[in-house]
């Protein structure tokens, strides 16, 4: 047996049997709940507790990133669409009609992110168009995290499910 075949049999390179798979999972939806509307939620928290200038800095903060991503939006939003569709046809149409694992995998991460996407599209169109500041805008941001760690908790056992169901029909190949 040689040097390489060890080394591939000792590593597994499928992604549902991978270790830094799960680790990026993890990672993804950790980022994903903290960075609500790319405000830090401790933000949120340290609002809610100080007042004051921790207030004015979460207000300031949450305006500049709701003008940010509606502005792309405005710019780019149909192209965003276009390009966003054809990227997630390729991923499904590659892992689930082909069966190529590693776009499974990669499609059960990025398809719940492009629906946290869209939930904080929503979120800012009605931060801007109410106007929402103070204890309202900390409701609204608590409440938007609030769903995208649901979507989240769904997304990992989705893809927990999935990811046994690969082994354990690769094992019984095997």
């Amino acid at each position: 047996m040689d040097w390489y075949q060890t080394v591939l049999e000792t590593i597994d390179l499928r992604s549902f049997s991978n270790l830094w798979y799960w680790i990026a999972l993890a990672v993804t939806w950790s980022k994903a709940s903290h960075w609500v509307l790319g405000v830090p939620f401790d933000m949120v928290v340290r609002a809610k507790r100080n007042g004051g200038q921790a207030a004015s800095d979460l207000e300031d903060m949450v305006r500049i990133n709701v003008n940010r991503i509606l502005f792309t939006v405005n710019e780019a939003g149909v192209w965003i669409v276009a390009f966003g569709a054809l990227f997630l046809t390729m991923l499904l149409v590659a892992g689930f009609w082909y069966g190529v694992e590693l776009t499974q995998a990669v499609a059960l991460i990025v398809v719940p992110m492009t629906l946290v996407a869209l939930l904080s599209l929503r979120v800012a169109k009605q931060i801007r168009s109410l106007g929402l500041s103070g204890p309202e805008l900390w409701q609204r941001l608590a409440t938007h995290r609030f769903w995208i760690q649901v979507i989240g908790l769904i997304s990992i056992f989705i893809t927990a499910l999935w990811g046994m169901f690969q082994n354990m029909g690769y094992q019984t190949l095997g």
